[in-house]
């Protein structure tokens, strides 16, 4: 029994080790995928299948997570200091996806086996999520903002304008637009360095 509990241990203690550590700047797109080049191959495999723009996905976990894989919300309320209060959602992972929302992505999808913490799957999600409120909404395919809106609101929320009386987010939403616009424009000046094979000798 020790030796299960031990090695259960070292194995958790090697899949953390794997996870990619989030990135000092998040300014530059070109900076954050030279470094994280599997990043770049599933933000492109994302926006060719759901025409979600790679810089809109990438402005999404910027402002979601800060690129943490086990992103959570911060807890709330507490009991004398001592005991924790409750996390106001069941928002978790790179894209912040709910409990329900990543289980309707599973189903419609059929990716049973996706993972909130893994990083290509967080991007095909909000490639899915995107395409999803986009039709349905009317939203454009580079109308970041509004995509924003509709990724924290639901498509429901953004057409009945559930937004216009948070002040907050949509200053958020501006923000993640102007992300979204730089990181785009950032990867298309460096793209032939992002899609340069590297040889290993």
């Amino acid at each position: 029994m020790l030796r299960l509990h031990v090695s259960i241990g070292l194995a958790l203690l090697v899949l953390a080790s794997c996870a990619t550590a989030p990135p000092e700047r998040q300014t530059d797109a070109c900076e954050i995928l030279l470094d994280n080049r599997d990043w770049y191959k599933a933000l492109r495999r994302t926006a060719k299948r759901w025409g979600a723009p790679m810089g809109l996905q990438l402005a999404i976990i910027k402002h979601e997570s800060s690129f943490q894989h086990d992103a959570k919300p911060e807890r709330q309320g507490g009991f004398l200091g001592i005991f924790p209060g409750k996390r106001p959602s069941s928002a978790y992972g790179y894209a912040q996806a709910l409990d329900g929302t990543w289980d309707r992505y599973r189903s419609e999808t059929g990716n049973g086996g996706a993972d909130r913490d893994d990083f290509d799957d967080a991007t095909d999600f909000i490639g899915w999520y995107v395409n999803s409120s986009g039709k349905q909404a009317g939203i454009g395919q580079f109308a970041y903002t509004d995509h924003y809106l509709a990724y924290h609101e639901g498509a429901g929320g953004y057409m009945r304008g559930t937004w216009r009386s948070k002040g907050w987010l949509i200053d958020k939403a501006k923000r993640v637009g102007a992300d979204a616009d730089r990181f785009e424009r950032q990867i298309r000046g460096c793209k032939s360095k992002l899609e340069r094979r590297w040889l290993f000798w």
